[in-house]
């Protein structure tokens, strides 16, 4: 009943001053809203990733070029540096490895695409015929090209959904000759509608051999990516080293730290995500601490213009039984109190947003989940009882040893 009363009394004190209070509260709102929302959209991107590389399967070890570090760099144009020692003899190589079913090579280059007068910016995907057995793009008209096409450069492309969309509508696309680089290409399968993958809208892509796109498009021997698949996942650890094994006796390479290549299974791939997601995120969330240590200076502040107006009050109080328990009580329940409430309205509003930017996406076609974190949410409350607590507490002492008979008198 005691803890009751008090809360009363606080509850009251704390009307007495709305305007004060509900200010007070907004900053608390604020910074807990930023740690919510930060948090969520932390767990909202980690799915979207595992999303986007289960969606190649746990079997999968993907192998890309790269700068050797003594080169200072560690991507395939650090520095204006391009490597061209990958190639698809590689693939060839790494699919004689014993846990190796297949494998495919990858280029890319981005031209328009052009049939009559209709034209489409499109990212041009050549890969070699193993492609459509491993990835999960699937065919919905025609067929995807064959290893003997690719042999013989043949020109022939497969459409992403929106690409035979815009350049045919409903018309069939099918034995059709589409315009790439001023070269004449023919439609022999149009793929399923699917969407965007690590941020690359797939549905607007043209494949296309890789030997073509190598020869006719870009005028190159090399790839920048190989993709194979494992048989037994659980041999991952050993395959990719096997990869480098091969790689580097292919590339003449001794030293690792030569190494002209990266190799990363699905579960690498998921550590590292892992990692660089979690530093982002503790990252935001201790920027947003910052306001929540502002809006407690502002309470702390706030509880000592409180204190200087009601020394007569506690003094009465106290001349009439209160003890300093009692005191210390009223004024720390006061300043919980308002980080509490600004802590409820801070998760609420940090759903809520979390929910609208979920909408957003989705109207969009971007496939962004919603994702309230249970560890973000408690973070965020904890945060601002102990906010509450740790400024509000100086404060409240000082209120509880004020001497009633000088209290009094300041009225």
């Amino acid at each position: 009943m005691k803890i009751f009363n008090t809360l009363q009394i606080a509850i009251r004190a704390l009307k007495k001053n709305k305007g004060r209070t509900m200010l007070t509260i907004l900053g608390v709102v604020i910074g807990i809203s930023s740690v919510t929302i930060i948090v969520s959209a932390g767990d909202s991107f980690k799915q979207v990733i595992y999303g986007q590389i289960e969606s190649f399967g746990s079997n999968y070890i993907q192998t890309e070029v790269r700068v050797p570090k003594s080169s200072g760099g560690s991507t395939s144009q650090a520095q204006g540096v391009v490597i061209t020692t990958l190639t698809d003899d590689d693939r060839k190589e790494i699919s004689k490895l014993p846990n190796i079913g297949k494998a495919y090579s990858t280029v890319t280059a981005q031209d328009i695409v052009t049939w009559q007068s209709q034209r489409k910016k499109s990212l041009i995907y050549g890969v070699t015929a193993d492609f459509i057995d491993i990835d999960s793009t699937e065919i919905d008209q025609g067929r995807f090209f064959t290893e003997d096409e690719d042999d013989s450069m043949a020109r022939v492309v497969i459409l992403g959904s929106e690409v035979k969309e815009e350049l045919f509508g409903s018309n069939d696309a099918i034995d059709q000759n589409v315009k790439i680089d001023k070269k004449s290409f023919k439609v022999i399968g149009v793929a399923k509608q699917r969407g965007a993958v690590f941020f690359f809208n797939m549905d607007e892509m043209v494949y296309m051999p890789l030997k073509t796109t190598q020869k006719l498009i870009l005028g190159i021997d090399h790839v920048l990516a190989i993709t194979s698949q494992m048989d037994d996942p659980d041999k991952e650890e050993e395959t990719v080293e096997s990869i480098r094994q091969v790689l580097r006796d292919r590339h003449d390479i001794t030293n690792p730290d030569k190494d002209d290549f990266q190799v990363m299974g699905a579960a690498e791939t998921k550590e590292l995500m892992d990692t660089i997601i979690g530093g982002i995120t503790l990252l935001l969330v201790a920027l947003a601490a910052v306001s929540l240590i502002v809006g407690g200076v502002g309470i702390m502040n706030i509880m000592y213009a409180t204190v200087a107006e009601r020394t007569f009050e506690i003094g009465l109080r106290k001349s009439l039984g209160a003890t300093k328990k009692n005191i210390l009580q009223q004024f720390l329940y006061e300043a919980v109190l308002v980080t509490f409430v600004g802590g409820i309205l801070g998760v609420l509003i940090g759903i809520s947003v979390t929910y609208l930017v979920h909408i957003g996406a989705q109207y969009y076609k971007f496939d962004w989940p919603f994702a309230v974190s249970l560890v973000g949410v408690s973070l965020a409350l904890g945060f601002s009882i102990i906010t509450g607590l740790i400024f509000g507490i100086y404060p409240a002492k000082r209120a509880a040893e004020l001497n009633p008979i000088m209290a009094l008198r300041k009225e």
